[in-house]
């Protein structure tokens, strides 16, 4: 007669197995995916404590998920080292923050982001990565849209508690589950690339890929955000170019991708020889002279402490120095620098910046490089999804935190798995021929 497992055993090794198949592994990603972009809407409901418990609940989840799926994972080289060098110096941080309670909760929300970004890209390839993103923005959005109907339309009244507005019926700007209209724009833009990504590959019913575009197409406008709107303009030119290399052979491929970083550099001297113009276009209803003064201070206490910065918090806590000297003087409610690699720079100094830098650039390089190449469509969705995550940076922190560092860490692991030297090394330790033995 067998011995009964000790209490409680049973229901985690039934939920293990439950997790370990297809079904449940996929409904974790979109679960994970979701949830990451739902934070603002969390927090409104169940404070941070909520958050807390819900991170701490999906990482148990997702650990459930990679030790039962552990044989059909490729743990060598899975995660980029980039990310681990980056992640390894934020939590050193904790050792010279000025509040290191702070700096170490705000490490650990990071790691555990961070960590269910990795827990995605190892358990399901790029197109399962696509549908889960597809499948998770169809849902905010649609709640997003309802609620802003609900408030703005039937009860004509903000929602303050939700961050609701309720201005949809004179034109937005809205904000939905997403908190800002910011984030709710960052989070369309990401939709809209994994929607179109679905049409294309076929992966969604047409009338469900018609729908998807036009509802992100419809937040996108509705948030009336114009720093994500010139990102939009932004990224369109970034689909463009990549599209004709991939239709180029691969023989002009490397000229064209030469050329293509030659005319991104005159481009970028010509939008700073014309920055007068460029910030007076981007200074919609003051939005950028906000961000303009909120940098000035940030640039100002970057110096106070150099090189190694003022300790990780990732969201920035008010009563916490330097943050709170910030926000002083400049008479608001700030949460981030609404700059991600200033962010970067402040945080974890020069050594994180340049750190955070070689992560991005990194990512980038693999992704671009892997969607030039590859004829697959899926495999331009990582390259443009850092596409926007770059232009996003420049003018706000989304990157860093939730939504926005699940994201990152999910691209980099996706391209780093097929263009890493140790992806090259194992397929050419495969290719050789076996050692003979005597």
């Amino acid at each position: 007669m067998s011995q009964p497992g000790p209490l409680g055993a049973a229901p985690i090794r039934h939920l293990r197995e439950v997790l370990t198949g297809a079904p449940g592994v996929q409904a974790l990603a979109v679960t994970i995916i979701g949830w990451s972009f739902m934070i603002p809407f969390t927090h409104s409901l169940l404070g941070w404590a909520g958050v807390a418990a819900g991170l701490a609940t999906l990482c148990f989840l997702a650990a459930l998920m990679l030790i039962g799926r552990r044989e059909y994972i490729e743990w060598s080289g899975a995660i980029p080292l980039t990310i681990v060098v980056f992640v390894i110096w934020c939590l050193l941080s904790v050792l010279w923050a000025t509040s290191p309670g702070v700096a170490i909760v705000g490490a650990a929300y990071q790691l555990g982001f961070g960590f269910l970004g990795v827990a995605v890209a190892l358990s399901r390839d790029t197109i399962q990565v696509v549908r889960a993103v597809g499948t998770a923005m169809r849902i905010l959005l649609t709640a997003s849209l309802m609620l802003e109907i609900f408030s703005g339309i039937l009860l004509d009244t903000p929602v303050p508690f939700l961050k609701i507005s309720g201005t949809i019926a004179s034109g937005g700007p809205i904000q939905g589950v997403f908190g800002t209209r910011s984030f709710l724009a960052f989070a369309t833009m990401i939709a809209l690339i994994s929607f179109v990504i679905e049409w294309r590959t076929r992966s969604v019913p047409k009338p469900v890929a018609g729908f998807s575009i036009s509802l992100a197409l419809m937040c996108l406008l509705l948030s009336r955000s114009p720093v994500m709107m010139f990102v939009a303009v932004f990224l369109g030119i970034a689909t463009a170019a990549l599209y004709g290399i991939r239709k180029a052979s691969a023989q002009r491929r490397p000229a064209l991708q030469w050329g293509l970083l030659v005319l991104s550099l005159v481009l970028a001297l010509i939008v700073y020889l014309n920055r007068v113009w460029v910030l007076t276009l981007l200074n919609a209803n003051g939005e950028f002279l906000t961000r303009y003064s909120l940098w000035i201070q940030v640039w100002r206490l970057i110096p106070v402490n150099p090189m190694e910065g003022w300790g990780w918090t990732g969201i920035w806590r008010q009563a916490t120095t330097p943050y709170n000297t910030i926000n002083f003087s400049l008479q608001t409610h700030h949460t981030s620098a609404l700059n991600a690699y200033l962010d970067v720079a402040l945080q974890v100094g020069l050594v994180g910046a340049g750190l955070f830098l070689i992560l991005g650039i990194t990512a980038f390089i693999r992704s671009w490089l892997l969607a030039s190449n590859r004829r697959t469509v899926t495999y331009t969705w990582p390259a443009l999804i850092m596409v926007a995550l770059a232009g996003t940076s420049m003018a706000e922190s989304f990157v860093l935190t939730s939504g926005g560092w699940v994201m990152f860490v999910i691209c980099a692991v996706l391209a780093s798995r097929s263009t890493s030297w140790l992806a090259r090394f194992r397929e050419t330790r495969r290719a050789l021929p076996p050692v003979p033995r005597e």
